[in-house]
């Protein structure tokens, strides 16, 4: 069964989440990796992870019109949701067709990390099919971003979900070329260099764009494949969109998270939890 891999990457996506977004909070060091006292909030990543991985426990697949209604009904612009965001969903809760809504923002279609943020169960889930992973991850991204740069920043962390031992192969066999195929192909060749160097050629989200963000999740993810506390704190010190990337990267990398961080996560949503978990330890 291909749930319990999508929930332990839900884990990992939450608690990156929650951790991350500490460092937003005066008097937290990124040097030290010292977050403030627990419980620490989730934000709008892991409420829309949260939904999509419902949907694939309930459908097995994504159904896009499911996943839109879902996503307009659970917003709570206090979780941290960009302005785009909350207009998109806003006007799929007055019944805008997703599409249509999707194709408005920023004129054309959002090029954000919104999709890439919220898709790495679906990687887990479709880990045996990677042609899957593709069709399913561009589904999830199509209810809100109509850019293909938004829609690729979602595939590429879904490829590196489902392979998160062989991100770089699994996304450049797999991603379409374009921008951020581009952007992953130089990012491979930073494998091996200073945390430094990847954010000045990569960036580190703060344009939090697809584009300026998923490549350094994607060296981050390559570099600390093994080491989860490594890897998340790599996203604290880059600085940037740190709750974003620290989510992107705790989705993908599979190893053990710090106790201690994952009691300190805010319970996932009272409304999803005890359905979407009612086996699986999610720190509440």
């Amino acid at each position: 069964m291909p749930l319990p891999e999508a929930l332990t990457s839900l884990e990992g996506l939450s608690v990156g989440d929650a951790f991350g977004a500490q460092f937003f909070v005066p008097g937290t060091s990124p040097d030290d990796l010292t977050a403030g006292p627990p419980p620490w909030p989730w934000t709008d990543d892991t409420q829309m992870a949260c939904l999509v991985t419902a949907e694939l426990r309930d459908r097995g697949e994504i159904v896009q019109d499911r996943l839109a209604a879902a996503f307009a009904e659970h917003c709570d612009p206090y979780r941290g949701y960009g302005p785009g965001a909350i207009t998109v969903l806003r006007q799929l809760r007055d019944g805008v067709p997703w599409r249509e809504a999707a194709a408005s923002a920023f004129g054309g279609g959002s090029l954000g990390n919104g999709a890439a943020m919220r898709v790495a169960p679906v990687g887990a889930f479709f880990a045996d099919d990677l042609d899957a992973v593709v069709e399913q991850a561009t589904r999830s991204a199509e209810v809100t971003h109509a850019h293909p740069e938004g829609v690729d920043g979602a595939v590429a962390v879904a490829l590196a979900a489902a392979r998160p031992d062989a991100v770089f192969e699994a996304v450049l066999d797999l991603l379409r070329p374009g921008a951020i195929r581009d952007a992953a192909a130089l990012a491979r060749t930073l494998l091996g260099r200073s945390p430094q160097e990847a954010v000045h050629h990569l960036g580190n989200g703060s344009r939090p764009t697809a584009l300026t963000s998923v490549p350094l999740v994607l060296w981050i993810a390559a570099t600390h494949a093994h080491d989860y506390r490594a890897a998340i704190g790599a996203c604290v010190r880059a600085g940037g969109d740190v709750d974003t990337t620290a989510a992107m990267v705790g989705g993908v990398v599979r190893a053990p998270i710090p106790p201690e961080w994952r009691e300190a996560r805010e319970p996932l949503p009272q409304d999803l939890r005890n359905s979407l978990l009612p086996n699986h330890t999610s720190g509440s």
